[in-house]
Order: structure tokens, then sequence, then C-alpha cells
């Protein structure tokens, strides 16, 4: 699984490294509503919440479901604007401006998303729920069942665009006040010095290395455009999700975020500008496992043998003959179910005479629940 953009035809000077400070905000915000995503900043929640005046607190779970549970591409409207080149806002109150110049339609797409609905926002031209009563119909079923708070934001986004435009803005400004403004005066910074360096990386490297700087997660399937005035090929973000989107004639964004490790966030909406949100950080994280290994290496240990075979290998190193003895196996089965072991990067073998001695990597196992997480949030 992966989200895949089609680069074919993207100009360099149309690749951007910008910070936003409204993209900031909304992960200001996720943080602060699933702070156990992000035990790393278990110190700035506990600083933020112990002085959030109580009103705000509660107008924070009014709509939490837009930065909870997805990150709603309303904290990007830069994306949306016609051309799909605009680039986020120096201030938050630019970036603001930009959202406000979201259509209806648009505003409304997006404000939607926390019901998972409807593809046709992101792969289609079919029209949106303010036009389509399938699709208001559909938009406020799917957020019924999401509970009665969704279903009143559905319907009040529905009932009144303008109403909730205006209420998101004055919500935001209420938290820029409160605590955002603090926060991005000592982030905003260090994100411009890491926007500068993936920029340089862009201008020397080409675009193959500014990706691989911004994460391991991302690579360049096809010509790319080193050497080139054009690109030809494809970005492949490995995520646990699908989405397609394209460059077309617009320009491609890569935002920092100092506070979104470990979500690597892709906007994808059909007719949006494709967006990268990436985390840095002071320190240099591990390379982050690949979907697919992780999945091979879950499936390798769910086998009941698979998983009697690491308890011994756990335990001392082996060979095929003993560990044959040990289970009451033929040579033959213990060797299929090593080689499924070994392929998922579970085992380590070396050599002793004759003999090859198997041993399970436990620093490996140790690391799959984090691996794990770290795979369903990024």
């Amino acid at each position: 699984m992966s989200v895949r953009i089609d680069i074919t035809g993207l100009r360099r000077e149309k690749v951007a490294v910008v910070p936003s400070p409204l993209a900031e905000l909304g992960m200001a915000l996720h943080v602060l509503s699933e702070p156990g995503h992000h035990p790393g900043l278990q110190g700035w929640v506990t600083g933020v919440t112990a002085r959030l005046d109580a009103h705000l607190a509660d107008r924070m779970s009014e709509a939490d479901f837009l930065w909870r549970t997805s990150f709603s591409d309303l904290f990007m409207p830069f994306a949306g604007i016609p051309g799909r080149d605009t680039l986020p806002g120096a201030t938050l109150a630019d970036d603001l401006d930009l959202l406000d110049k979201l259509t209806d339609d648009q505003f409304v797409d997006a404000g939607l998303e926390f019901v998972c609905s409807p593809g046709y926002a992101y792969d289609s031209r079919r029209p949106g729920p303010l036009a389509d009563p399938e699709m208001r119909r559909r938009a406020l079923e799917l957020a019924a069942a999401r509970g009665p708070r969704q279903l009143l934001f559905a319907r009040r986004l529905l009932a009144d665009p303008p109403g909730v435009r205006a209420w998101l803005r004055q919500f935001l400004e209420d938290c820029d006040e409160a605590f955002f403004a603090e926060t991005w005066s000592r982030l905003c910074h260090p994100l411009a010095a890491d926007a500068r360096h993936k920029t340089e990386l862009l201008r020397h490297k080409g675009l193959a290395g500014a990706l691989g700087a911004v994460s391991p997660s991302l690579t360049l399937d096809g010509d790319g455009v080193e050497g080139a005035d054009e690109a030809a090929g494809r970005i492949v973000v490995d995520k646990l999700v699908e989405g397609r989107t394209h460059t077309g004639d617009g320009g491609l964004l890569l935002v920092p975020t100092s506070l979104g490790r470990p979500h690597l966030t892709v906007l994808h909406r059909f007719g949006w500008q494709p967006v990268i949100q990436y985390p840095v950080s002071a320190a240099e994280p591990a390379a982050p496992l690949p979907v697919e290994q992780l999945a091979l290496r879950m499936t390798a240990l769910a086998h009941p043998v698979r998983m009697r075979l690491c308890r011994n290998l756990a335990r001392s190193a082996n060979t095929t003959g003993e560990l044959a003895q040990m289970l009451g196996m033929t040579p033959p089965e213990i060797s299929r179910h090593l080689a499924v072991l070994k392929k998922a990067g579970l085992l380590t073998t070396r050599r002793r005479g004759r003999y090859v001695l198997h041993q399970l990597d436990v620093a490996v196992v140790a690391r799959l629940g984090s691996d794990f997480l770290e795979g369903l949030l990024r």
C-alpha cells in the first residue's frame, strides 16, 4: 500500500519547501488531542494544557475530529488555490486569508473529510454534497455513524458554510493567542532552516536527493528531475493507505513540521496541489521500516510452529537438525519455516564448522511493537 504522486512534466522550479503556520497549528491541535502519539512532546502538552482557558478547551472538543482522527486539508488551504502553485503564508493570518479564498464547495468537501466520505474528493470530478443531494445524504449518514458531535458539525457545515468558516477562523485565532504564537516563535526559525537545507539539496542533488533527506519512506520511481528540465515518473510514499494524485501543470509542496513525528502526511485531494508534510527533529531518526517488511514480519510470527521456533532461537543458537529434534519435525520442514523467518529479517546466522547456527534477532523483535505503531501513524 502507498500513496503515489504522478510528477510527469513537473518543472524543477515548481517544487518548493516552505513551512506553514496553519499546518503546524493543525499538528499542534492533534498533539494536544492525541498526546500518546507523541511521547517526546509530553512536556509541551503539559505546559499548554495547564494554562489553557477552560472555555477554549471545551471549544477544542467541538470539532476535534478535524485534527484528532484525520488531518483535515483545511489546514493546508494554499493547496486548493487555482493554479495549484500557491505557497503557504508567511504568517498565520496569511494562511487564514488563503482559507477564506477556498470556494464553499472546497471548504465543505475538505471539512467533511472526517467522515471518510466520499472518495470522489480524491479521484473524480463528481459534484460535492452542496450540489448533489445523494452525496449530501451519504455524508450525513456517515457523520451520524461517527457520533452525535460529528453529525451536528456536518449539518452546520452543509447548512451554513460561511458561518462555519467564521467559527473556525475565530477558533484558530484564539488558539494562536492562547498558546500557538509563542510556540510558533520558537519553531519557525528551525523549520525555515530545514526548508533552506532541503531547497539546497533540491538544487544540487535533484528531487531524489531532497526526498531521500525528507524521509526514507519517500522514493522516486522514474527518471526524476536530475539533469533534466522536466520530471518523468512518480513519487511513492510508503504508507498503510492507498492514494493517488498528480502535479499536472501545478507544483509540489514539501512542508516541514516540528510537532508531527511520527506522522508523514500527504495531501492528495483531487484538483489540489499535492503536499507532503514531513517531520523534522534535531536527532537523526532511525529509518522507518517499510510497510511491506512490517507485514512480512508480523505474518512470519503469526504461525504457531514459527512461534515455537522463536522460543528456542531466542534462548540460544541452534542448527536445523537440533531444531528438528526439539520440535519433532523433519529438517526440511524446519528449513522452510526458518526461510520465512530469515526473509522477514528476524534471524541472524553464523557458521560453526560445517554447521549453520540460527538465532532470533531479539533487538529486531523488541522493536516490532514500535515499528508497527510507527507504520500505523505514519
